[in-house]
């Protein structure tokens, strides 16, 4: 495996860093008790990356299992316990635990330890995954109606998003 080609062809390099400090509010904030940060998005990344400090309420949450055809996703626990499943077992995870899911792979992650929990999600390419993120929080909190049926479907496949049970 060899580098990618080269996107900067400067001699000099740039000022382009993007800094984020610890104390930036949360983009979505209590999803159920859930707070999610757009530490790096697809668009600020140029579709690179995608990255997110999910932080979780001590309620129960997370997704059941799902796979996505187009994107990556990757999951490092921070803090607390989370429970990731691999695509064959749900696995108990501590801190410094990773979990990497290629394309296809089926995977899933909950807070069921009735305790605060915090992990990075990582998804390569950068797709915008904010909406769906938004959508869904706007859903848990009631301000939006539930989606179903073909609305259900066509959110769900614009947002790469492949459920076990469809």
């Amino acid at each position: 495996m060899s580098y990618p080609p080269p996107l900067y062809r400067g001699d000099d390099g740039e000022a382009s860093a993007a800094y984020r400090p610890v104390a930036t509010p949360p983009e979505i904030s209590n999803q159920p008790g859930n707070d999610v940060h757009y530490l790096a998005t697809g668009e600020s990344t140029g579709g690179q990356l995608g990255l997110y400090r999910w932080e979780f309420g001590p309620k129960r949450s997370g997704p059941d299992p799902h796979f996505h055809r187009a994107i990556t996703e990757s999951f490092y626990i921070l803090s607390g316990a989370v429970q990731v499943y691999d695509g064959t077992r749900w696995v108990d995870t501590s801190p410094g635990d990773f979990l990497f899911v290629p394309q296809g792979g089926v995977h899933g992650f909950k807070n069921v330890s009735g305790e605060p929990a915090s992990m990075l999600i990582l998804f390569t390419p950068g797709a915008p995954r904010e909406e769906y993120f938004e959508v869904l929080a706007d859903i848990g909190q009631g301000r939006r109606d539930p989606l179903v049926g073909a609305e259900r479907d066509a959110f769900m496949a614009k947002h790469d998003t492949y459920w076990l049970d469809d």
